[in-house]
């Protein structure tokens, strides 16, 4: 078969897995890269043609022309994923990208807000009008629950609890987070101020959080409200003031209050723990000592 006649029937399986459309492309355009060079520099064609040889070099001109071994790294991540449909659809006995190396990243320390910005950050906005108390509760949301952007854009009126919110996470996977007493008081003003501003409208979308004419949210109108919080609330210059990066301090201010790394994961939404550890690694060793401390095995004998 024909390489990119495989990769056009990998496509037709990421969109009945319903991937997002983002992911979709990474995944085909990543490997129709792969497939023009194994035909410029090999002539090779044919998927039964392709050794681990052949992806071993790809991956060596990538290294060449000075691209970064995350970048190289989520570049195999495609076509390993690639490789794997061929074999299970039996289109190939073997998968060649299994022998073929990832690059050694280096150690990342992800740096995220201090908890007086995050303070900061919240007294932006108030309940004087909707688009303020919509606001508060949309940094309220991300910080304490460290759902993404676009869950955050996608929460429904019927995915509220009393103690917990239904999210819709990537791939159509659904996970549960907490609603705390304090996200939960932020919420009850949201509300009050909500029915009163769209008492009159009649609402065509189902949206918790809705824009100024009763459309749901867009991830580009929530990046503008944490670039605008944190500009006016003077957090610093060089980090970035985005939903993801409340994630982060979602992430690594439950790890230095005890949240252990597998309820953390899926809490966040994690494949597995492995993307988890990145925020245990950007603790500092004075954070890791006093979390010792809290759960010292005799200080802690009954």
């Amino acid at each position: 078969m024909k390489l990119t006649d495989a990769i056009q029937e990998f496509e037709v399986e990421c969109q009945i897995k319903r991937f997002s459309a983002r992911t979709i492309k990474g995944y085909v355009n990543n490997n129709l890269l792969m497939a023009n060079y194994l035909a410029h520099e090999f002539k090779v064609s044919e998927i039964e043609e392709v050794t681990t040889a052949h992806l071993k070099k790809y991956m060596q001109f990538l290294v060449t022309t000075n691209h970064k071994a995350t970048y190289i790294n989520g570049i195999l991540k495609c076509i390993r994923a690639f490789f794997k449909y061929c074999v299970h659809e039996e289109i190939i006995v073997v998968n060649p990208s299994l022998r073929v190396s990832w690059e050694k990243e280096p150690k990342v320390l992800i740096e995220t807000f201090t908890d007086e910005e995050v303070k900061r950050m919240l007294t932006v906005f108030d309940y004087s009008d909707y688009l303020s108390a919509r606001n508060r509760l949309i940094l309220t949301l991300a910080f304490d629950t460290g759902m993404r952007n676009t869950e955050i854009c996608s929460i429904l009126n019927t995915d509220i609890s009393d103690t917990y919110l239904l999210v819709h996470g990537k791939g159509d996977k659904q996970r549960n987070v907490p609603i705390s007493p304090y996200l939960k008081k932020t919420m009850v003003r949201y509300e009050r101020i909500k029915n009163v501003y769209f008492k009159n409208k009649i609402l065509k979308h189902n949206n918790y959080l809705l824009s100024r004419t009763a459309e749901p949210l867009t991830k580009e109108a929530l990046e503008w409200i944490f670039k605008n919080a944190g500009e006016q609330a003077k957090v610093r210059p060089e980090l970035r003031c985005s939903p993801h990066t409340a994630r982060h301090y979602y992430a690594q201010a439950n790890l230095r209050n005890g949240l252990d790394i597998y309820s953390l994961s899926r809490l966040m939404g994690h494949v597995n723990t492995n993307i988890t550890k990145t925020y245990l690694q950007s603790l500092k060793d004075k954070q890791i000592v006093q979390l010792a401390m809290r759960s010292s095995p005799l200080m802690n004998l009954k």
